[in-house]
């Protein structure tokens, strides 16, 4: 009987090491990649991260998985955009998708024993995915990816202004909620009472605000109203492994990526 490619991909040695993790995403910019280099930083995972080590060839061979011309293979549909993430034979994309496949095998997906955990921490990754990446990014290009930012200018200082005003006291409020929820079990991470991928995820995408509109987030700061996930924050700043990753020069500073400071789209200094 012929073994199905999918039945092959999984066969594996017992005596033969894992196979590594290899990250394709943009150079130079944290981006969406961050929240899994953040995962692997954080639990002393090897990978590569190919573009930003090999430049040259690491953008050709990026360019040639997302190519129009790219139609994957047999086990793997091609990807449409990076980041993705290669391991042995499996490519996958999507960083949510990702993330999902890394957390049990990295000890990020809530405590032991509890078979939801997962859907539980990808739900609260999600949630900060949507409100605090997609949504500052659309403030910058409100009505098309493809134009520059000055040709939108006017349409981002009012979507910029309701983002501000709105949409993020909403999500950091919801995450405040989650904080004090059961669920949270203490109040210091968003579920189960350990360090989870959503913490990762939320810590980086707080940081990433607060680098596009820091006047607006030192008042949410300030406010006194969102301490929960302020303090989450430091914690996972403060973590071992993540700190020396942020001294250290593979942290990448943010530039023209998702997170983009423009001063005419933040609060404005009282």
């Amino acid at each position: 009987m012929t073994s199905s490619p999918a039945s092959k991909r999984q066969k594996t040695s017992s005596t033969s090491p894992p196979p590594p993790y290899e990250l394709l995403y943009w150079p130079t910019i944290p981006g969406r990649g961050e929240h899994i280099r953040l995962c692997f930083e954080e639990t002393q995972t090897p990978y590569k991260d190919t573009c930003n080590t090999d430049p040259q060839n690491g953008m050709s061979a990026l360019r040639s998985l997302i190519s129009d011309q790219t139609t994957g293979d047999a086990t793997n549909p091609p990807p449409l955009a990076p980041p993705a993430l290669r391991h042995g034979d499996l490519l996958l994309s999507q960083t949510p998708n990702i993330l999902l496949y890394l957390a049990p095998k990295l000890g990020l997906a809530g405590p032991a024993g509890d078979e939801n955990a997962i859907y539980h921490v990808n739900q609260l990754a999600l949630t900060a995915l949507d409100g605090l990446s997609n949504e500052p990014h659309d403030t910058h290009h409100p009505v098309a990816i493809a134009a520059y930012y000055e040709e939108q200018k006017e349409e981002a200082k009012r979507k910029a202004a309701d983002y501000v005003s709105n949409r993020l006291p909403k999500f950091l409020g919801y995450f405040e909620r989650v904080l004090r929820s059961g669920a949270s079990r203490g109040g210091e991470w968003l579920y189960g009472g350990q360090l989870t991928y959503a913490d990762l995820v939320l810590w980086q995408c707080v940081d990433g605000v607060s680098f596009a509109f820091p006047v607006a987030m030192r008042r949410m700061r300030e406010s006194g109203e969102y301490g929960g996930v302020f303090g989450l924050c430091e914690r996972v700043k403060g973590r071992e492994n993540v700190a020396a990753y942020l001294k250290s020069g593979r942290r990448l500073e943010y530039s023209m990526g998702i997170y983009r400071h423009y001063p005419e789209l933040d609060a404005e200094e009282v």
